[in-house]
Parts: structure tokens; sequence; C-alpha cells
């Protein structure tokens, strides 16, 4: 298995850096403000010439405030978890008491621990770490982790502590190579699924018979979106059984997209935890700003949504947004409206009413009616999700698409256009998440949209399709005779060999 290093500290020393540093990624939200990071955020190692696995954590600030108590708690559990505790510092500041408290945690938890000296550009490093042997540790290393100074020396001692052999940079794949790699053995294994005699079409989702639908990939992606305060964070503790991100009482709690790993019935799954959505008005600050935008990134990613409603709250305008651009990304989508606990009868039919009216368009889907603290309802999502994804990736012939289309053709004409029939002939499949079906015919270009709203029902009726949106492209097909060149025409001219006579003239 590959070691675990957590990078611990005070807020604002780094660590999120130095995470996305030694990950080559951009995966933790970076800013010049204390206590920026609050859940535990894992991420692969890239430098080093060995595999591990690092964890980006909150700051220890020592606040005896309940939401820091918790940004302790998840700390502290990362420190259980890892092989090797980095403990950073700032060479600028030098020691403080709360670097001493936390010196005194770790010393108790009787883990191996390498002090790291940050931000020493400018300082060197001998007057950086000078002040640092106070706290009593054997193993330091002094970095400049926002311009790449010292990581290599950092993780060379890393490796030192954890006794694992080192590999040549060299001799490493690059990350742009494993991807290759990893892209032709699925190739590879589509290969072999499709030479099998038997198929890979899952039967409890293939309702169909024409509709063909691809077995769930390793990683199914799910991100839980919604406003802030509405219960995403508790849905995931909920879900994996632990408290595994902070979920508190306040609105803003999270701030970046947190990605959770989670097996359900021997089916991989990455939970992804985002921040909370406001309406364009009310954001002011930059911090608040890039939680957005990760938080939107994180739709772009993912294989399907979960949309969260306050059932206190009802359907507010920013809900309508979120789910909007969801469905304009073209993502599958589930709907959970949460809190369903603490609503009294008339209550719940009133919001029942209220989503009839306000989210008719959301027929392709289920909406849940959950309590996350409570656990009621919870387990239903999965089979949504399950679904969900199956349609997204579904594969449909052409065949049975064509004949769909003739059957709603005659059920309904399409109208005239310029005082010409519009005529749609043949259908095939253009492309999935979402499924598009692209239809040929002479000025279907021209469809009016009440029409190609009246396929896309036709379509998702007959295929069975669920939780994801249709797109239906209308391509004209083209005059064989467009290119041909117009035969030339006789001459009328007279000729000049032949003149004309004087009863003609």
């Amino acid at each position: 298995m590959k070691p675990v290093i957590a990078l611990v500290g005070r807020p604002n020393v780094g660590k999120s850096t130095l995470f996305n540093k030694l990950t080559k990624t951009r995966d933790a939200l970076v800013a010049d403000f204390p206590g920026l990071t609050r859940d535990r955020q894992y991420g692969d190692g890239r430098v080093g010439g060995f595999d591990y696995l690092i964890i980006d954590t909150g700051g220890l600030s020592g606040e005896p405030e309940t939401l820091d108590a918790a940004m302790a708690d998840q700390t502290l559990q990362a420190v259980v978890e890892a092989d090797l505790v980095v403990f950073l510092v700032d060479g600028r500041d030098g020691a403080t008491s709360i670097d001493e408290d936390i010196a005194d945690v770790l010393r108790r938890m009787a883990k191996p621990v390498l002090l790291c000296v940050n931000k020493t550009d400018g300082i060197g490093d001998d007057q950086a770490s000078l002040d640092f042997y106070s706290l009593g540790f054997d193993k330091m290393a002094s970095i400049a982790a926002a311009h790449n100074r010292g990581l290599g020396s950092l993780m060379a001692e890393a490796a030192n502590i954890l006794n694992v052999e080192v590999a040549d940079e060299a001799k490493r794949l690059s990350r742009k190579q494993r991807r290759q790699l990893a892209e032709q053995a699925e190739a590879l294994k589509a290969l072999e699924a499709s030479a099998d005699e038997d198929g890979t079409a899952d039967a409890s989702t293939a309702k169909d018979p024409f509709v063909e639908r691809d077995e769930l990939s390793a990683e199914l992606r799910i991100a839980f979106v919604g406003r802030p305060n509405v219960g995403k964070s508790t849905l995931i503790n909920r879900l994996v059984g632990d408290d595994r991100v902070i979920a508190y009482d306040q609105p803003g709690t999270t701030r970046d997209s947190v990605h959770v790993p989670f097996t359900r019935g021997g089916k991989e799954y990455t939970l992804v935890d985002t921040a909370g959505v406001r309406r364009r008005g009310k954001v002011s600050e930059t911090v608040e700003k890039f939680s957005i935008i990760k938080t939107l990134q994180a739709i772009d990613d993912s294989n399907v949504c979960v949309m969260l409603l306050d059932a206190t709250d009802g359907v507010t305008e920013q809900d309508l947004h979120l789910l909007g651009h969801i469905i304009e990304k073209g993502r599958a989508l589930v709907v959970a409206v949460n809190k369903w606990d603490t609503l009294n009868s008339e209550e719940r039919d009133n919001v029942k009413t209220v989503l009839e009216r306000r989210v008719e368009f959301l027929k392709f889907t289920r909406i849940h009616f959950i309590s996350a603290l409570q656990g009621s309802g919870v387990n239903d999502l999965f089979k949504s999700v399950n679904r969900a994804y199956s349609s997204a990736f579904a594969k449909l012939q052409t065949p049975r698409l064509t004949r769909l289309l003739e059957v709603a053709v005659q059920q309904h004409q399409p109208p005239l256009k310029a005082g010409r029939r519009i005529k749609l002939r043949y259908a095939h499949q253009g492309g999935m998440n979402p499924p598009v079906i692209v239809v040929h015919g002479t000025q279907a270009s021209k469809t009016p949209v009440a029409y190609q709203r009246y396929l896309i029902n036709q379509y998702m009726k007959s295929l069975h399709l669920f939780g994801t949106p249709l797109r239906l492209e209308l391509r004209d097909g083209e005059n064989p005779f467009a290119k041909k060149k117009k035969r030339s025409k006789p001459s009328k001219k007279p000729n000049a060999a032949h003149p004309k006579t004087p009863h003609q003239k």
C-alpha cells in the first residue's frame, strides 16, 4: 500500500500550496487567507520518486470555537491515518505558541514527524530554521513551496523516514504517459467486452431490448450541489457513515470541493462535496467567488449531480438557476428535498404543490424527500443515481431510433414551413452524457421548437431514459443536384455562315 503523508500546521503556513505542488494539481483552494482549508483533501503525490498519498488539512488555531474544534478533529483524524506527519511552520514568523502546542500534540500521538520550515525565500535556510530547533524534532527540511524550492530535498528526507525505495525520476512515467496507458487499458477492456458473447448490458436497467447500456465505470463521480446550508456535507457524512467532512449549522462552512471515495454494493463512487452557491449580488468575498468556481468545475467533471433543496425554504430563484445550469451542461440529475422531517403534513403538501408548479421541467428525473440528519429516504438516492448514470451513457441503436421517428411523425406530422412540408427521414445517436440524437431530413433544421420538444418527449418515453436530459440535433439532407453544373443553353444569335433570309427578317 502507498504510504500516507499528512500536512499539519497552524493556519496560513502554506499547506495547501505545498499540497498542490506535490500533487501537481490545483485541487486545493489557495489564497492568502487564514483558515481557508477546513476538510481533509486527499491526493496522489507526483514529486519525490516514489508513490504516496498526501492529505491536506485545516489549520490548527487552538481557538475553542465549535467550527475550529471540528476542523481540529478532521486534522487529528488525518494524523491517525498517516504514516508520516509533515509539520509545516512559517520561517518568517518564527516559532509561535500555537506551533509549540501542535508539537506537543504530535509527540503524544507518537507519529514520525518531519518538521518543514516554509517561506524561507529571501531569509536563508539556516537563519529561518534556527528558531524551530526549540520544538524538539530531529528531522527538519527548509522549503519555499510557492517557488518550488526544496521540494526534492523534503521528499528525499520523507522517503528516508518511511524507508521506501526512490526511483530515478527519468525512469518514472509522466502523468501524460500514465493517462495514455490507462486509456489503452480501457480501450482493450472495451474490445474484450464487445467480443464477449454474453454482452455487457445491465439487465436490471435496460428495460427496452433495443437499448444497450454500459456497465458502471470504475469511478462514478457524484457532485452534491445546492445553496449554502442545505445539508450537502451532512448527507455525505450520512452516506459514508463517518464525519468525513465538516457539517456545521452555518452557511459557507464548505469552501472547497472535497472528493470522498466510497464503495457501495461492490461499485466504486466518488462523492464530491461542494461549496454552496448564493446569488451573485450576495457574493462579495474573493474567497467565495473561487469556491463557486470550484463548484461549477465539479459539476462539469461529474457524471451525476444530486441537487439538494431546503424543504423549509421551498424552491428559490437560485435553486432554479442552479438546476438550469446543470441541465444546460447536460449532466444526469437527481433532486433531493432535505430537512423533510422538520415539516408537518400541511407544510409538506404545500411544498409538493410548489414543486409541481415551479419544477415541471424536471419530469425526466425523480424528486426524493429525505432527511440527511435522520437518514430517512437516503438509501433510495443511489437507485436513482445508478439509473440516471446508466441512461446518460446508453447506447441507442440506429434502426430503433429511425422507427421511433417514423412512428412519431405518423402520429403528429411536422408543420409546413414556407409552404413546404418538413420531412424527417432517419435518426442515429450522436453522443453520450447527455444522449444526443441526430435527425436528418429535408428542411430538418427549420423544425419548430415545440415539435422538437415533442420528439424529445417521445424518445424519452419509448427508450425509458431517466434522470438525464436529451439533446436533439437536426440536420438538413444534401441536395444531390446542388453541385451539378447547369447545362449550357444553345445560343440564339444568328450564325454568320447562314445569314437570315429576307422573309426571316
